[in-house]
């Protein structure tokens, strides 16, 4: 009877730990739960010739503290009009081309890399090169 409970006990511990390693955790934002980091990815690009960036919510918005504004935006006559607690939306929901500009609208891939490269570059810090944010 011993041996079982142990037996138990065992698989109980492993089990836990398994599922610990699948939970992400979340920070709490005014517009919900996010991720502390997840994969950018979409569907929007068929295929993806790089692997997705893993990106680190939490890193950017408490350690470096970056306004919400930084990343998100719904621009209304040419301004900013994203507000903290406003619904979040994917990117893709209004850059809807994969890789064409469409007038102002930028494609998603020049949103993407507009938006992160850009920022890299004015802090001097973070990835800049292709391989340091796609690894292979």
């Amino acid at each position: 009877m011993k041996k079982c409970s142990i037996a138990v006990l065992v698989a109980l511990a492993f089990a836990v730990v398994a599922m610990l390693g699948t939970v992400a955790i979340a920070q709490d934002t005014k517009s919900g739960k996010v991720p502390d980091s997840f994969k950018i990815q979409d569907k929007l690009f068929k295929k993806h010739k790089k692997s997705a960036v893993e990106f680190t919510h939490k890193k950017h918005s408490v350690d470096h503290k970056l306004a919400c504004t930084e990343c998100h935006h719904v621009y209304k006559d040419g301004k900013n009009v994203f507000k903290d607690g406003d619904k979040v939306q994917k990117c893709a929901e209004c850059h809807t081309s994969p890789k064409k500009d469409q007038g102002k609208m930028l494609s998603l891939y020049k949103a993407f890399h507009t938006n992160c490269r850009d920022c890299h570059k004015a802090a001097k810090k973070g990835p800049r090169k292709c391989n340091e944010c796609h690894p292979k």
